[in-house]
């Protein structure tokens, strides 16, 4: 919910616009949705949590966690805190704390994550590298 408050001035400028935004982003808490049906090529950069069920294709930044959906189509560069995949992925992947992949993902590319965890049922196809500290 947005709450609009006029200024009081007599310039031209916009009224103010407060809304959920200026509140702190819970650990957790989905930020963003792009979901199935959805079509979206650029760079995407947010905070909190971001789900992707639809098609993405460019680069994703985020200090934050980014969770793949299944049934969703990612081809990125992706730079992240955590990442967790379930559907279709190709690119590059940086993860500064944990990559999870769960079925019916495929993967296609590289992982560099200091932890990675790909359960049964899992495709991946690429390498991953698992630096220390």
């Amino acid at each position: 919910m947005q709450t609009v408050t006029p200024e009081k001035n007599d310039h031209s400028e916009p009224p103010t616009v407060r809304g959920d935004s200026s509140e702190p982003i819970k650990q957790g808490q989905i930020t963003a949705l792009l979901d199935h049906g959805a079509t979206f090529e650029g760079r995407l950069t947010f905070e909190g949590t971001v789900r992707l069920g639809g098609n993405f294709s460019g680069e994703i930044f985020t200090n934050d966690t980014l969770v793949i959906s299944a049934g969703a189509k990612v081809e990125a560069q992706i730079e992240a805190d955590t990442v967790i995949i379930s559907g279709f992925t190709k690119g590059n992947v940086y993860a500064r704390r944990r990559v999870l992949m769960h079925p019916p993902a495929i993967f296609v590319g590289t992982v560099t994550t200091p932890s990675l965890q790909i359960d049964e049922g899992v495709v991946f196809e690429g390498a991953s590298y698992m630096p220390k500290g």
